[in-house]
Parts: C-alpha cells; sequence; structure tokens
C-alpha cells in the first residue's frame, strides 16, 4: 500500500497536463466550436426573457408541483403546446474565466487524488508501467467521462456533445494514466 503523500508529485503533474491538454482543446478550433449553437431567434427569446429577471439556477420548464399534477390534463397540455426545456441561466456580465480554470484545476486535482488512492491501495511500489496506465487509466476515464452520460440519459443533452466531452475524458485519462506509470514509486 502507498500513502496519498507518497503520490503528491504524480497527482499534481497529471493535474497539470491534464489542464494543458484541456486548454488546447478548448482553445483551438477542435471539435468542440459546435457543442452549443446559436439558438434561432436568439434576440427575440433574450428579449421575452430579460423582463422576467429570471435569476441564476436550473430550471425545468413546465415544471409540475408533484407527480400527481404532472397526471393532470392542465399540465399534459403544457407540455404538448410546448416549450419543454431544461435550462441554465448565468449571471448576467461577462464570464470569469479566471473562477472557472481554478475551479477546473480543483477538479482535476480531486481526480487525480482519487486515482492516487486507488493506484495506492491497489498497486505495490515498483509496479510495471502498463499495470499503472491500466489501473490510473480506468479510475480516470470514469472520473472524467461516466458521469457526463446522465446529462443525455435524464435530460437530453446532445449525444454529439456528450461524446466529444467522453473523447476528451480518455485524452485526460490517458495524460493521468501516462503521468502515474512514469513517475510511481520504486
Amino acid at each position: 500500500m502507498i500513502s496519498l503523500s507518497a503520490l503528491y508529485l504524480p497527482i499534481l503533474v497529471s493535474a497539470i497536463l491534464a489542464f494543458v491538454a484541456s486548454s488546447i482543446i478548448h482553445m483551438t478550433p477542435m471539435w468542440h466550436k459546435s457543442d452549443f449553437p446559436r439558438a434561432p431567434k436568439e434576440d427575440q427569446i433574450v428579449a421575452a426573457l430579460r423582463p422576467l429577471a429570471v435569476p441564476p439556477g436550473d430550471y425545468m420548464i413546465p415544471r409540475g408541483a408533484s407527480m400527481a399534477d404532472m397526471r393532470t390534463p392542465e399540465f399534459q397540455d403544457k407540455l404538448a403546446k410546448g416549450p419543454v426545456l431544461v435550462m441554465t441561466v448565468m449571471p448576467n456580465g461577462p464570464f470569469s474565466m479566471a473562477r472557472n480554470l481554478v475551479l477546473w484545476f480543483i477538479f482535476l486535482l480531486v481526480v487525480s487524488v482519487f486515482v492516487a488512492y486507488v493506484c495506492g491501495r491497489a498497486l505495490p511500489a515498483g509496479a510495471a508501467y502498463l499495470k499503472v496506465f491500466q489501473v490510473a487509466g480506468t479510475v480516470a476515464f470514469m472520473g472524467y467521462a461516466f458521469a457526463l452520460w446522465e446529462l443525455t440519459i435524464w435530460f437530453r443533452r446532445s449525444l454529439s456533445l456528450t461524446l466529444k466531452a467522453t473523447l476528451d475524458g480518455l485524452i485526460y485519462a490517458g495524460i493521468t494514466a501516462g503521468t502515474f506509470g512514469w513517475l510511481w514509486p520504486h
């Protein structure tokens, strides 16, 4: 068994390398340029929503107050007439890339800590590179990609968006696995 403190270097280096990779993937016009297309009649949608001053948050429309309410003819009529949507309202103003990048890096660190925890319990010091790569890559891929599918299953998030994000997760997992294999204690 290897302690987390003994794995601080692969944790930190893998998070940094995954951060660099994600920056390259998202700053170059690769496969993410079409993730969120412009809504038809965007100006009209914004003009209709602005006076409502909807506070930041996640919303489902229409949203029944209870299961019984969702079975009423009135609610079923709302569903039939539409629109039916799940939306996230963000705070007004420019995006804070600094905040998002800091939170992203923290997330990368957290995934790497879990990778280190599982690998440290499953593998001895001096384990072969490919064995470390296998275990670290599996755990990292689960951390980066599995939860994305819930949004496609339950909230009909675009399948192409989820597939592209899963590919990103595979890349980050490969980087994490390679780093752990490279820096694994001997």
